[in-house]
């Protein structure tokens, strides 16, 4: 049965709507939700200072215009930076998502929500200043952390059933219609202006995934989701100053969402928009590499000690891993930089094995200069599993399996060691926690001294402190 064009304008008034209304009216502050919300702010804002180590993305930040502050404007963590919300947007997203060490969310469509969180710190920083110049409350962490479990149930809900991936289209695409609903919010807009925010980003369109595969990956993986995030803030300041919206953007026959970037699929929230998200979000704990192949580097990192002093003795390495793996990091082949490299299971693999371990610092050519990795790498052999593809899909057990095994010269073997779960995976949560807690310590003493390192962990482990602080007085304790 065909269906009508009214038929799809309800579809789209649905979606669009369920998105305003959630963003505007939805209770999420579930325990789960703000506990793990707190927890995924410090790993960004680690991830963010540990990414000013490396040139390739501190060149890219500060003012358009060299010199520029803007009175009143959003602060950008680590810096000195006083920006306009939309630059302070793309400073702080492209920090936490630089070395791929943020949060993860797998579905048919895969991302980081985290990338939201650059946009919401800059226009809650800019609205608390704001209310507090004109005599009313500022807004608190708490809204900052409500708005943080929305954007990420928007962009992962959204992300259950809509793979852009499949048709060559970028994720972020997510991360801007989630900031653009949440920091249309904060800025206290209207039903109908979250409307115009959310389907402008819709009708906006998406990146090509071109600058995330061989043989083009570059840098502008790093920073495609800062842009978007950005792109958020804009439209919805654009919202706020009575832009229109365009309420039949997804499915109008022709020329809607659906049919230019879905192929005619119709666009759906598979279930209603809550706190799930936030609640069952991935962690990457120990080591900064794309989230397919962190069961991988486990396994490999296990091995290590009993293959360490046999190299040259390997004849093959087995990789048994699921669909989506297959698809995104199976390269083989020269591999051109460190962006390349990072989104390579046997580059990660063969690292783990080599040296027992993966830091952002294991990417870069220095390292990717030692001739074992790429003889490895001849070596390593992927297949998918069957069964871990269906349990990838599974919506009860959402596994991202691996399994590695190492076949010696003379027929010894080592393993095989399979991984269903990884460390920051729900279920191994209260395991992580304390581990990602380390991280982000380690990761603040890259920028901060070790009393202030102390201060700002004490600030953002305080439930208690935390919720009820001030935007703009938290955002003053990260300036440098």
């Amino acid at each position: 049965m065909v269906e009508s064009a009214s038929a799809k304008s309800a579809i789209v008034d649905t979606v669009l709507e369920q998105i305003s209304d959630y963003v505007l009216h939805a209770d999420v502050d579930t325990d789960v939700a703000l506990a793990t919300a707190r927890y995924d702010l410090l790993d960004a804002l680690g991830c963010a200072m540990q990414a000013f180590n490396y040139p390739a993305c501190t060149k890219l930040m500060g003012p358009l215009v060299p010199g520029t502050v803007v009175p009143g404007g959003a602060r950008v963590p680590g810096t000195a930076y006083v920006l306009d919300p939309v630059q302070a947007a793309f400073n702080t997203s492209i920090a936490i998502r630089w070395l791929d060490y943020s949060d993860t969310w797998l579905a048919a469509e895969w991302g980081h929500p985290s990338d939201n969180i650059g946009g919401i710190l800059a226009v809650a920083d800019y609205v608390s200043q704001r209310r507090v110049q004109q005599g009313e409350a500022p807004l608190l962490m708490q809204d900052v952390l409500i708005a943080m479990i929305k954007a990420h149930e928007i962009q992962g809900v959204l992300s259950l059933s809509n793979s852009l991936n499949r048709n060559g289209f970028d994720h972020v695409l997510f991360v801007k219609i989630a900031t653009a609903a949440v920091t249309s919010a904060l800025l206290g807009a209207t039903r109908e202006q979250v409307l115009s925010a959310c389907s402008n980003a819709f009708i906006d369109g998406v990146s090509l995934r071109t600058y995330r595969h061989a043989p083009n990956t570059g840098w502008r993986k790093s920073w495609a989701a800062g842009d978007a995030s950005s792109r958020g803030v804009w439209l919805a300041f654009l919202a706020m100053r009575g832009e229109m919206g365009y309420e039949h953007a997804l499915t109008t026959p022709n020329w809607g969402v659906a049919d230019v970037i879905f192929g005619g699929q119709g666009i759906t929230l598979t279930r209603p928009l809550g706190a799930y998200v936030m609640e069952h979000v991935l962690f990457k704990v120990s080591y900064p590499a794309e989230f397919h192949a962190q069961t991988a580097l486990e396994a490999a990192v296990q091995l290590h000690p009993e293959v360490t002093s046999r190299l040259d003795e390997i004849s093959e390495v087995l990789i048994e891993t699921h669909e989506s793996a297959m698809r995104i990091i199976n390269k083989e082949g020269p591999l051109r930089n460190p962006a390349d490299r990072d989104h390579c299971l046997q580059y990660i693999v063969a690292v783990g094995l080599i040296y027992g371990n993966m830091t952002g610092r294991h990417y870069e050519d220095e390292v990717a200069s030692d001739p074992r990795i790429d003889e490895l790498r001849s070596k390593i052999k992927v297949v998918e599993n069957p069964q871990y593809s269906r349990d990838y899909r599974d919506a009860e057990k959402r596994s991202i399996a691996n399994a590695l095994a190492i076949r010696y010269t003379d027929g010894s073997v080592s393993g095989p060691v399979a991984i269903e779960y990884p460390l920051g995976h729900p279920t191994r949560r209260s395991e992580a926690l304390p581990l990602l807690a380390a991280k982000a310590r380690q990761n603040l003493r890259t920028q901060f001294s070790e009393a202030r390192t102390d201060h700002l962990m004490e600030m953002l482990l305080d439930e208690n402190q935390l919720d009820g602080m001030p935007v703009h007085r938290f955002m003053e304790q990260w300036s440098q």
